[in-house]
């Protein structure tokens, strides 16, 4: 028994049909876990889930009875949702059923610019803001929380605003100036997550930080892709308001997120994201995977033959 509860309850993932959500799901399972998965709503994704023995429930972080419902009976549980003006109280409102039901572990998905941020330092990203004052809330709680911090994900910066630019021009055109990156991959992420969640009890009260295995600047990024797709890829960085005007045209990204993304690539320029750390293989045993790997694991992408 731990938590009043058998050792076979299960463990709720929330944001289960995004990308770190639903790869947790998939590894905790392939593990032995009994996984309860929330999702907004039903669709491939969810029903992949289910096929593979996953407890799927539709509900809404935002609503009360959803969370008691996802959370009943559950001992561990990870939070994660994706950028959105609705986080923190979607954040209180998991931790309060939470609380009510005495969960044995609370693994939160935060971001590595908390670490540089205080009562009297934020950033222009109320994402960033809020994702701060979900840890000071989680921590008052009392929760027996995990934080865990990943910097900026190479599935954002580098598959999804990228990919076309690095297909057609054989150029990477980010906001970037000289910073220098350490991106993590989103499966990295998620190894380190369900790695906690299978046995969160030496992990509880702690925090980790998450990158890539180098932090360099993006000539040196632009280098990896190369050697990964076999031909001359270029970083070009571009002037940041033409950049964010055209990420605003194009309709990927509501306000909200358009202004955390571009907050992202100031503090990129400023050198904010010059963070290494070796947290992913200290928890998982594996060291993270390369710009280099990343980007043949996703060779298809990058490719205008698709």
């Amino acid at each position: 028994m731990r938590g009043g509860r058998e050792v076979g309850s299960p463990i709720l993932v929330t944001g289960a049909a995004g990308t770190v959500g639903y790869a947790v799901c998939e590894l905790l399972i392939e593990r032995g876990c009994k996984v309860r998965a929330l999702v907004r709503k039903e669709d491939a994704r969810s029903e992949k889930l289910a096929e593979r023995g996953v407890e799927v429930v539709v509900g809404d972080l935002l609503d009360l009875h959803s969370m008691h419902r996802a959370i009943e009976n559950c001992d561990r549980l990870y939070f994660g949702m994706t950028v959105s003006a609705s986080y923190l109280e979607a954040t209180i409102n998991t931790a309060a059923v939470a609380k009510h039901h005495k969960v044995g572990a609370f693994v939160n998905i935060s971001q590595m610019t908390v670490s540089q941020m205080g009562i009297n330092a934020t950033t222009d990203s109320p994402q960033q803001k809020m994702h701060w004052l979900a840890e000071q809330a989680l921590n008052w709680s009392g929760l027996p929380v995990v934080h865990v911090r990943p910097t900026s994900f190479l599935d954002t910066f580098f598959l999804r605003l990228s990919a076309h630019s690095i297909c057609e021009h054989g150029q990477i055109r980010l906001p970037f100036g000289d910073g220098k990156t350490s991106p993590i991959a989103s499966e990295d992420v998620a190894r380190v997550m369900a790695t906690i969640l299978e046995s969160p009890a030496r992990h509880i009260g702690k925090i980790y930080e998450l990158t890539g295995s180098r932090s360099q600047d993006m000539n040196g990024v632009a280098e990896e892709f190369s050697r990964a797709l076999g031909r001359p890829i270029t970083y070009v960085n571009v002037p940041w308001e033409p950049w964010r005007k055209q990420l605003e045209a194009s309709g990927m990204l509501d306000r909200h997120a358009l202004s955390h993304l571009a907050t992202m690539a100031l503090l990129k320029q400023q050198n904010r994201y010059d963070r290494l750390t070796s947290d992913v293989e200290k928890i998982t045993g594996t060291p993270p995977l390369s710009v280099h790997d990343f980007v043949l694991r996703h060779a298809d992408m990058y490719t205008s033959e698709k």
